[in-house]
């Protein structure tokens, strides 16, 4: 058996040809699928590494079939030195037998599954006919959020701001001309804020930060908090989670990295997966605020690398490799410098 691996090349190509929005619905249905075996799925949560630059984190999940994890970082400083703010990979591994059967960058696909994520939640979130959203924080997943939210629930104006208006302007750059979707930049977050259906908070600063304030937040809006996720990293003013309904996707993570970190312990909150299931209401009323307290599963990363192991298989996308030994004899480990000798050999006389 060989391990097919997907350079950062091979996702970005596989995205193209079949274009950036279909990834993203397509995303949205593997990962509405997962969330629905919910009960199925060994979980936990992600096992982090912080330091004062930054997180590295691995995320694992299992279905009892097939095995992922996905490893990657939250560095904000790495932009000042021309290096992404977050870098990721992950592998699919058989349970059965322990062997990796896929190895694929998760840089890209990680801002997609975050914004079919988000979208999905949202569908059962936000008020019905919402067609206007705020996009706090114009980075490097700003494009995504506001394509999954423009193509899965019809939002047609987007009111862009970010403190670093370069960001705004590469934002806009890269969206003109997707029909049906106007982009405006707005002056401050509060401009931004100020009517809009849906409010998307995407910043990356690993501090205690007050994005939003509770006086700009209006009846029936739905929040999407989903910027980077730490502990002592946060968002939204503490009073808006105590007016709202919020929804989480693995309790146990959201309330040590999540917005709600800042509520008490016993503060209730809504499963994602009882939410897409149906067996729970996203939203209670027209009136309701409504917060997606967004941090990021390995239930999405699973679903992530499923759908890129099937797109690999049907158009033949990125390499088989050798990643782990093949022997005749599997008890005779051994053998295998016998091999590494003749290919050295072979490289030196050649």
């Amino acid at each position: 058996m060989k391990t097919r691996f997907l350079d950062a090349d091979a996702v970005a190509a596989l995205v193209v040809r079949r274009g950036t929005t279909q990834v993203i619905e397509e995303l949205a249905r593997y990962i509405r699928d997962d969330y629905l075996r919910w009960p199925e799925f060994e979980k936990s949560v992600r096992v982090a590494h912080h330091s004062s630059m930054g997180v590295i984190e691995l995320m694992p999940v299992s279905d009892g079939r097939r095995y992922a994890f996905k490893y990657v970082n939250g560095h904000p400083g790495n932009a000042l030195s021309g290096l992404p703010t977050v870098l990721a990979f992950g592998v699919l591994a058989e349970v059965a037998t322990g062997y990796p059967l896929l190895l694929a960058d998760l840089t890209l696909a990680t801002a997609l599954r975050t914004a079919a994520t988000s979208a999905l939640a949202a569908r059962a979130m936000a008020r019905k006919g919402a067609r206007t959203m705020a996009l706090i924080g114009n980075g490097a997943q700003s494009e995504f959020q506001a394509l999954a939210f423009h193509s899965m629930l019809g939002v047609a104006e987007i009111r862009a701001y970010d403190v670093d208006r370069r960001a705004t302007d590469k934002l806009m750059a890269n969206l003109a001309g997707i029909a049906g979707l106007q982009l405006m930049p707005a002056p401050s977050a509060k401009a931004a804020v100020q009517g809009s259906d849906i409010v998307t908070t995407l910043t990356a600063d690993k501090r205690k930060a007050v994005i939003i304030r509770p006086e700009w937040v209006e009846p029936g809006m739905h929040l999407n908090a989903v910027g980077g996720d730490c502990p002592g990293k946060t968002e939204l003013h503490p009073a808006i989670l105590k007016r709202a309904r919020i929804v989480v996707e693995y309790e146990a993570q959201t309330r040590i990295e999540g917005e709600i970190q800042q509520l008490p312990a016993h503060a209730p909150v809504v499963p994602l997966w009882q939410v897409l299931s149906g067996a729970l209401p996203g939203r209670q009323q027209p009136e309701e605020v409504t917060v997606f307290d967004s941090v990021g599963f390995a239930l999405e990363d699973f679903s992530t690398l499923r759908y890129l192991m099937d797109l690999a298989r049907g158009g033949e996308a990125g390499k088989d490799y050798r990643l782990v030994p093949e022997l005749a004899d599997p008890k005779d480990l051994y053998a295998l410098l016998e091999l590494g000798q003749r290919a050295a050999a072979s490289a030196v006389t050649s």
